[in-house]
């Protein structure tokens, strides 16, 4: 397998991000941007069949992999998010390059695109189209929620014996097969005195105080201009319901959805079928 190179990206704001990348230089830059609790692991099937193609850069999100952690008292919210990628985007001197998001990395990518219409080439959506939205119905209990742990609070980490042990208990929470996990889990550890311990920030689990409404979303999504392309599982994702994704999709011009049988990682599920559908040229509408 292709090993990549890793690149250290300081931001203005002290925050420094992490980068995995495959490819040329001179290649046209495909960012790649990973799932919530992910890593640039996420990428390490998919990225070695795109790298003839592309200079693909795998970013490690706040307080994900080997990202920096934001500082006490900080919150993980979808717009800061989007405001760190386009910090390191800039940081990288990427004037134009096509974007490819899974799952809270497609979230993000969606708003990033619709940020900034002009610097996408191509967007590439894996199981998400804009973030986690809000009906009201949940609205209040979230807030609360959210903010009832102490400014600045971090839940201690469980320490594994060994990698595997790790490896287990990621397969065991998100159904992931051993053998497709273990590049997330062996990126996504530290090893302490005791054993392992996850890298990425604890308050990654808090709930958000406040999310976007869907009305506000799909305001959003009107704005990407980009030739897109929705990859979906089927069975859909609970989360992600048919009716939601299709009705987000009319907002977004010209978008081709595609399905394919499989679960919410379908890039390490099916790299060489997720590689096929991003090598299909844009549609001519």
């Amino acid at each position: 397998m292709t090993k990549p190179i890793e690149e250290c990206i300081p931001l203005r704001s002290h925050l420094t991000l992490t980068a995995q990348i495959w490819g040329p230089p001179d290649a046209p830059p495909l960012l790649a941007l990973h799932g919530w609790l992910d890593n640039a692991g996420s990428f390490a099937l998919l990225a070695p069949l795109l790298a003839k193609h592309w200079r693909v850069i795998a970013l490690e999100l706040p307080g994900h992999g080997h990202s920096g952690h934001l500082p006490a008292g900080s919150t993980y919210h979808y717009l800061d998010y989007v405001s760190a990628v386009l910090t390191a985007v800039d940081a990288m001197h990427l004037e134009r390059y096509s974007l490819l998001g899974h799952s809270l990395g497609a979230g993000i990518g969606s708003l990033v695109a619709a940020a900034r219409p002009a610097c996408i080439e191509r967007l590439f959506l894996i199981e998400g189209l804009g973030p986690l939205g809000d009906d009201g119905s949940h609205t209040l209990q979230r807030f609360r929620d959210a903010y009832a742990a102490k400014s600045g609070e971090k839940t201690a980490k469980r320490v594994f014996a060994n990698i595997d042990q790790a490896i287990g208990a990621r397969t065991l929470a998100s159904g992931l097969r051993a053998d497709l996990a273990r590049p997330i889990v062996e990126r996504g550890l530290v090893q302490v005195e005791d054993g392992w311990r996850w890298r990425s920030d604890s308050r990654l689990t808090r709930p958000s105080p406040v999310r976007l409404a869907e009305s506000q979303i799909g305001a959003l999504l009107s704005g990407i201009e980009a030739p897109t392309s929705l990859l979906l599982a089927s069975p859909f994702t609970p989360y992600l319901p048919t009716a939601l994704m299709q009705a987000r999709a009319t907002r977004v011009g010209g978008i081709a959805i595609t399905y394919l049988e499989g679960g919410h990682h379908l890039h390490l599920e099916h790299p060489d079928a997720v590689a096929a559908w991003l090598m299909v040229p844009p549609s001519k509408t």
